[in-house]
């Protein structure tokens, strides 16, 4: 298989690094990612001006342009061959009311517009903690296999939210759940004659068995989502 990587923190990313690490052994892999971060884009996508392309290795091509241009550009003109569309692993989690907010959910949303499946991963993480990317690597491994051999839904794709765990403990367990359907909290406070959003993100509701109570337990929160 031939799989298009892409994600919305930018190309020099731990994160994608990450994810092409985990993907290596199931086909071959082409970069399509942003220069520039791009996180809370949503599915904003370039048609006004020229996006400027660099390509940095044989299989890596850096995007002037959101992490939907990347795969609008991916499928036109570099590797309109793909089979598969991944993004990630975003540097925080992608939960809920996220997925319409996020760049890497919409990479892998405008892929499905275009008859391709997808797989949007992001790594959750508590306040204060830095990421264990070889964690995230050991256990997004087995999960692409895996669902990559699952039987496609056309105009749907997968969404991934692995937990941030303290060390010592267990593996965390694999859960296909929904998504929590709660907006995000509605918090701002005045300050200089502006208004500056302070919702906390691990106080938000989680309801009993979707994705964000999945996360926020300790385990790997599996999403089906349709487009339509």
């Amino acid at each position: 298989m031939k799989f298009l990587v892409t994600n919305d923190d930018g190309i020099d990313a731990e994160g994608l690094q990450a994810l092409t690490e985990a993907a290596a052994g199931l086909g071959e892999i082409v970069c399509v990612a942003p220069v520039e971060a791009h996180s809370g884009c949503s599915h904003r996508v370039t048609t006004d001006q020229p996006l400027r392309v660099v390509q940095r290795a044989p299989d890596r091509w850096a995007v002037e342009g959101t992490p939907a241009d990347c795969v609008r550009v991916g499928l036109a003109r570099i590797v309109p061959e793909a089979d598969w569309i991944l993004s990630g692993l975003n540097q925080g989690g992608n939960l809920g009311a996220d997925v319409h907010i996020s760049g890497t959910v919409a990479a892998v949303r405008e892929g499905v517009l275009h008859g391709k499946p997808g797989i949007a991963l992001s790594q959750y993480r508590k306040r204060g903690q830095d990421f264990v990317w070889h964690w995230a690597i050991r256990w997004m491994t087995p999960l692409l296999a895996d669902l990559v051999k699952r039987p496609w839904q056309p105009g749907t794709y997968w969404n991934v939210n692995l937990p941030h765990l303290p060390s010592g403990e267990p593996e965390p367990r694999v859960v296909v759940c929904p998504l929590d359907n709660n907006p995000l909290p509605l918090s701002f406070r005045e300050q200089d004659g502006a208004y500056h959003y302070d919702g906390k993100y691990h106080q938000r509701v989680r309801r009993p068995g979707s994705d964000v109570d999945v996360c926020f337990s300790g385990h790997i929160a599996v999403s089906q989502i349709s487009v339509y």
